[in-house]
């Protein structure tokens, strides 16, 4: 029997810069979702990928002395490592440079023109950058842009606009008739009072101020403006053709059932993407999710404001799955959720540690501990295991409910409250007691059957929210996770399974203070490499090198010749430039102690030598995938070490 498609995209990243937690939450949310339904069954398609035109990139590449390609490849790379360090489990990641989805954008554009949907102009009015968006007078707040509260500026140019009002009962209308089509309700209610009932005004595609853009092709001195580029990445991600000749992805999953995205996006999902789809005569998609925002201490996540935290920082003390579990416990539904170091020190110790971690670990130690491992129901049953029972036969329809309505936070909050019934069972039948009467080993072995039973119920559930986790249980209780259709009878574990011990605690439970000392380790552990990979500041304090080596010692450094094509200071570092560096056909981040001696701006275009084999470090968070090679005198000056002439990015040096 065909599986049913399920097809579920995040919001494409913008290539301004490196994500950071509160960005990361939204690729986590949709993963776990994504493995949620694969698990139930569904033929699931996860598209993900990168935004990545524009003003803002153009100034950004510019400032950084690079050509707006390899500045998004750049980041763009950053962005999918992050993505991947975090075990999402994507099937698309589209860019918006990728050259068919260019190619289906001007089709697109031009099929809307000939059919009247589009038309040129001229537009006047005010213009946020970061935003990308233009605003009337009366439309800004306080004098700034309503959507993020930075400044604008006037512009004025000739460009293409899209007819929106032509489409907006139409709209109406279908909200009206698919009611569950924007989620959660308070974000439907805001698109029809503040922008569909006043009027919706003619929307400007096209832009002539600036390049770094896909030319509109009959009318070439005009780029495609961000949101009709940028949208349409999830129809041309499945292999959509304007003309007619649309790919089997697409006619297999299109229409998507569910767009996550951001809730400051929302407009653009639920109003101006709907109505693109309309005008394509496409149907549109099942529903559009805004989720909240993820706030550091209270506040929105900010450079400027130095409150930023970045996934991989978390990773480094924390684990990967313990910052999946807590970006998608600790945010509500249709509220903003709030993160700071200690507040995800203590979830991970109450939850994490205590609760599951603490029930695996003591039930796999007393199977092995009073049967050499292995597990067997007995038949020694007792009134207090029926709620047990009961509960864990209830336990999958719950999730299930809640993850049908994307409250992810609910559906943990069943899974758990289920651990916890299973620590207070552990306390109801004191196996510890039973192991003291012979006459009690059977009834000590179904304690602990029904325990292992419990717990892998629980923890098959729990594998789309820590899928590495979930496979570290299932091997040390010698089982498989559960299919979806038996999760509602108790009682499928074979006798005799064996359980192995554990080699590690699934999750260290630490002191804040042992938290804030780890962070200060990252940072010890950062200005010690840099002092490895640095030239010593005098001759005289110059390593013990061996005086000579082989010709075999010297072939086992791999160096290439690399070309900087981004470069920027390191946070809270006076010495550190984080570096991308293009060798050829790949591009690496290498951190380097030379920002006393170059400025960023001084590092790109410039050709080096690296060291491409050398094992990578992390520098303040930062993985360095390398080592660039300098030069340093007696009293500490220092130069690159570069090649003589310009020879192709990616030559080895032998």
């Amino acid at each position: 029997m065909a599986k049913t498609p399920y097809y579920i995209t995040t919001a494409i990243a913008y290539t301004s810069g490196k994500p950071h937690i509160g960005n990361t939450y939204e690729i986590v949310l949709t993963d776990a979702i994504a493995r949620f339904k694969r698990y139930q069954g569904f033929d699931v398609r996860f598209q993900t990928g990168t935004d990545e035109h524009g003003q803002k990139i153009e100034e950004k590449a510019a400032a950084a002395g690079v050509t707006p390609k390899q500045f998004v490849d750049g980041v763009a790379r950053e962005i999918r490592r992050i993505w991947d360090l975090m075990n999402v489990s994507y099937d698309k990641f589209i860019r918006t440079t990728d050259e068919d989805h260019e190619k289906q954008v001007q089709k697109i554009f031009k099929k809307l023109y000939e059919q009247g949907d589009i038309y040129k102009g001229s537009y006047e009015g005010m213009y946020c950058t970061p935003c990308e968006s233009f605003w009337t007078p009366s439309q800004l707040k306080d004098g700034k842009c309503p959507d993020c509260g930075r400044e604008v500026k006037p512009a004025k140019e000739e460009a293409y606009f899209f007819r929106m009002s032509k489409y907006a009962d139409r709209l109406l209308q279908y909200y009206d008739e698919h009611p569950a089509f924007i989620t959660p309700l308070s974000r439907k209610n805001e698109m029809v009072n503040n922008f569909l009932k006043p009027g919706l005004q003619d929307l400007c595609v096209s832009r002539t101020s600036f390049k770094w853009g896909i030319p509109v092709d009959f009318d070439p001195k005009h780029v495609v403006y961000v949101w009709l580029d940028a949208l349409t990445n999830y129809i041309t991600g499945l292999g959509y053709d304007a003309d007619g000749n649309s790919g089997e992805l697409f006619k297999k999953y299109w229409p998507a059932d569910v767009h996550v995205i951001g809730k400051d996006i929302i407009r653009f999902h639920t109003i101006y993407w709907p109505i693109f789809l309309m005008a394509l005569g496409l149907p549109l998609p099942k529903q559009v999710f805004g989720h909240p925002w993820l706030l550091m201490g209270g506040d929105k996540m900010s450079k400027s404001r130095g409150n930023v935290i970045y996934a991989d920082e978390l990773v480094n003390i924390f684990g990967v799955d313990a910052v999946r579990y807590f970006v998608l416990n600790d945010m509500p539904f249709d509220g903003d959720g709030n993160i700071t170091w200690e507040l995800i020190n203590d979830r991970i110790n109450s939850d994490l540690a205590n609760t599951y971690g603490n029930l695996v670990s003591r039930t796999a130690a007393m199977a092995l501990r009073y049967f050499g491992g292995e597990l067997r129901d007995a038949g020694a049953a007792e009134p207090v295991d029926g709620e047990l029972k009961e509960m864990a036969e209830a336990l999958c329809g719950k999730v299930t409910a809640k993850m049908d309505e994307f409250k992810i936070s609910d559906a943990l909050g069943e899974i758990f409250s289920f651990l916890r019934r299973c620590n207070k069972y552990i306390d109801e039948t004191a196996p510890w007691a039973l192991a003291k009467d012979e006459a009690k080993k059977d009834r000590l072995s179904t304690v602990l059957y029904n325990l292992s039973e419990s717990i892998l119920i629980a923890t098959s559930l729990l594998q789309p929210f820590l899928p590495a986790t979930a496979e570290k249980v299932f091997a040390q209780f010698g089982a498989k996770q559960r299919e979806y259709a038996k999760l509602g009878k108790f009682g499928l574990l074979k006798n005799g399974t064996k359980v192995s011990p554990a080699e590690t605690h699934l999750f260290e439970r630490r002191n804040y203070k042992d938290v804030e000392a780890a962070y200060e380790a990252l940072h010890a552990e950062a200005a010690k490499a840099q002092k490895t990979e640095s030239a010593p500041k005098k001759a005289s304090h110059a390593p013990a090198y061996p005086a000579e080596i082989s010709i075999d010692d010297f072939g086992k450094v791999r160096m290439q010749v690399g070309v900087v094509i981004a470069s920027e200071k390191v946070e809270k570092s006076d010495k550190l430039l984080k570096n991308t560096v293009r060798l050829g056909n790949e591009t690496r981040t290498v951190v380097s102690g030379i920002a006393k001696f170059y400025t960023p701006e001084q590092m790109v275009g410039k050709r080096v030598i690296v060291v491409t084999n050398l094992k990578p470090a992390k520098l303040r968070g930062i993985l360095s995938e390398g080592m660039i090679l300098c030069a340093e005198d007696a009293d500490g000056n220092l130069c690159l070490v570069s090649p003589e002439s310009d020879i192709a990015d990616g030559s080895g040096i032998y």
